[in-house]
């Protein structure tokens, strides 16, 4: 089975910065993308930012210019830098990996997710 850990949530202050990590593990042939979604209160859940295995990087709107996705192919590792973050960023931030499993068929998997805050 694929899983996925992340990490580097917390709380920070207006125009501050995080940086969230997300590790893929467990018995992976092929990772087609990675990436970030967040759920804040009373919403659903929305695309952040994914990167797929060519390089190839989508933002939502709100992000971009402010967010960084990046990844680590040999580790399978895909990085979220946050900067400038305001209050409406606050929200748990998920990572999903489409991938593999078999050659066969794919299928998409999603880590448990890190809490960001955004307040003074």
């Amino acid at each position: 089975q694929v899983r996925l850990v992340e990490s580097g949530g917390g709380l920070v202050q207006p125009g501050g910065s995080l940086r969230l990590s997300c590790a893929a593990s467990g018995s992976i042939f092929r990772i087609i993308a990675m990436g970030w979604y967040r759920q804040g209160p009373g919403n659903q859940r929305e695309l952040v930012a994914t990167i797929n295995s060519g390089g190839g990087i989508n933002y939502e709107d709100s992000v971009r210019g402010r967010f960084t996705i990046s990844r680590n192919n040999a580790e399978n590792t895909v990085y979220l830098q946050m900067n400038s973050l305001q209050p409406e960023d606050t929200a748990v931030y998920y990572c999903n990996a489409r991938a593999y499993p078999t050659p066969t068929k794919w299928d998409d998997y999603w880590g448990q997710g890190t809490r960001v805050t955004v307040s003074s």
